[in-house]
């Protein structure tokens, strides 16, 4: 029956929505990661994101307690489950940055206001006066520094400093917000000495990551990595945990020093997240860009998916439309091929979260058409394998994807355990989408970040043609293929050559029959 095959193949609603409204080349292949707070951490709010194209839900540990946290990957999972979306999960750390503290409500902040940064904890809420989370920021301060909020939305100059207070004058306006990110420059550098001698991973973080943990989470992200050391700690200890052997780490590039040291972070991260608003108050913003896509290129050829963020639409935290200017800053990382773009706090505690998801969705599909008709974004990839197996692999799917784009399939197949053959299909970045079947529900959701990928649970056996063939009649019965499509298959799931290498067994050519 329809109902047996539907439990039987599991693919999300709002994706296998789209692929029966617009087909399958005109399916988004840009992935959107939504930062998830007091605008819409209900579950309907929600339900409206999921079904209007959220692939991971992010929740910032910076905001919140642990309670606040469970309840939205409650009403996650409820969502998944109920009605039968497949939203990842991601939980990114606080890191060493240094913040402000929290306040009963954002302030509007006017030029020539004056305001007290302190490292007294306030009992109760003090006009004009906000705590800083850095013990020994009033020693490091002097008269005349600039004190940047959340990465120059609004700054401050101090006047003096008065025992445990820092006296300050508003110099550029905007809104504080509780917790806002603090960055400080003397004659127009960065302080680093600031933060250079606090630990990347925060006694707070140690406990927000062993939450992660138990709440069983798909994605880690660490904030402020400056050194690959960081992310091969932090996997060790993971690794010492059998629960949390699934869990992927995402290296969030926003210092200078993780600069020098990018192509190595990347490799020891599972992925990494460029995180334009801390990183634009540690480097010239015009360098901003450059960098941006530097770290987009680097991130595919090492085959590790990349997540832009922070400022896309940072207007409809107000207002319901955006600039014309943003739209076009989505449409750059859509050109450059990123696996995701996410909304932070447009999606958290904007006045438009639902209206933001949906000019980041329709600006992705609008400029991912025009790449194919442009033959946009080809690239030379590197090599990556260093077996004979990785190199089989890596080649196959290479053909795989040109044949695809030469054949004008409708759509690349691949049977896979683990979802590296998958990932190796993705990096090649072919005009179709790549169905991507796994039986297993962690291996199915952390493929929601990789670009191309539409992930699909349903039982596998290690007969290829049995596989095809019960895939056809399933996605046939739901209304996602028709008779006469054109398919390039790959299959991985034979004898393993090695423990950490799937097999390759066949690239296949196939239309679509009707039994």
């Amino acid at each position: 029956s329809g109902g047996e095959q539907s439990a039987r193949l599991q693919v999300d609603k709002a994706i296998a929505q789209e692929l029966i409204d617009n087909g399958f080349r005109s399916t988004r292949k840009t992935k959107i990661v939504c930062t998830i707070g007091p605008a819409t951490c209900e579950y309907e709010q929600l339900e409206t994101l999921a079904s209007n194209g959220m692939n991971v839900a992010r929740l910032n540990m910076c905001h919140g307690d642990h309670d606040w946290h469970r309840r939205v990957i409650r009403n996650i999972r409820r969502l998944n489950e109920v009605m039968g979306y497949s939203v990842a999960i991601m939980v990114d750390t606080e890191g060493s940055e240094i913040h402000a503290g929290d306040m009963e409500a954002p302030k509007a902040v006017a030029v020539g206001d004056e305001w007290k940064f302190t490292v007294r904890h306030l009992p109760s809420y003090e006009e004009n006066c906000i705590e800083v989370s850095y013990d020994s920021f009033t020693e490091d301060v002097t008269a005349g520094d600039s004190i940047l909020v959340d990465g120059g939305m609004l700054s401050f100059q101090v006047e003096r400093v008065a025992g445990p207070d820092v006296i300050s004058r508003c110099v550029e306006p905007g809104t504080l917000y509780p917790r806002a990110n603090l960055t400080f420059r003397r004659h127009g550098r960065i302080i680093r000495a600031k933060n250079a001698m606090l630990p990347v991973i925060s006694s707070k973080d140690w406990v927000d990551i062993d939450f992660a943990i138990q709440e069983g989470v798909d994605f880690l992200a660490i904030s402020f990595v400056k050194s690959a050391e960081t992310i091969t700690q932090l996997r060790s200890y993971l690794q010492s945990r059998p629960e949390a052997a699934h869990l992927s780490i995402i290296g969030k590039i926003e210092s200078l020093d993780a600069l020098p040291n990018l192509p190595d972070i990347v490799e020891a991260s599972d992925g990494i997240m460029v995180a334009r608003g801390d990183l634009g108050a540690q480097i010239p913003l015009e360098d901003v860009p450059v960098v941006q896509k530097q770290i987009v290129m680097e991130c595919r050829q090492q085959n590790k998916p990349c997540i832009v963020a922070s400022h896309f639409l940072q207007s409809m935290l107000e207002f319901p439309t955006p600039t014309r200017a943003e739209v076009a800053d989505i449409a750059d990382a859509v050109r450059q091929k990123s696996d995701a773009l996410m909304l932070s706090g447009e999606s958290a505690m904007g006045c438009h979260p639902g209206k933001a998801l949906d000019v980041m969705r329709n600006t992705a599909l609008r400029v991912e058409e025009w790449c194919r008709q442009k033959d946009f974004g080809l690239v030379d990839l590197q090599d990556l394998h260093e077996t004979e197996a990785e190199k089989n692999s890596e080649q196959i799917c290479a053909a795989a994807a040109k044949l695809a784009d030469e054949l004008g399939a409708s759509a690349i197949f691949v049977f896979t355990r683990r979802g590296y053959m998958a990932s190796l299909l993705s990096r090649q970045r072919p005009d179709c989408p790549i169905f991507a079947f796994t039986s297993c529900n962690q291996v199915r959701r952390k493929m929601n970040l990789a670009h191309g990928l539409i992930p699909m649970r349903m039982d596998l056996t290690p007969n290829a043609e049995e596989n095809v063939d019960r895939t056809f009649k399933l996605l046939l019965a739901r209304g996602l293929v028709s008779k006469g499509d054109l398919v390039v298959v790959v299959s991985d799931l034979g004898k393993t050559l090695s423990p950490n290498v799937d097999a390759v067994r066949s690239i296949q050519v196939r239309n679509v029959k009707l039994e």
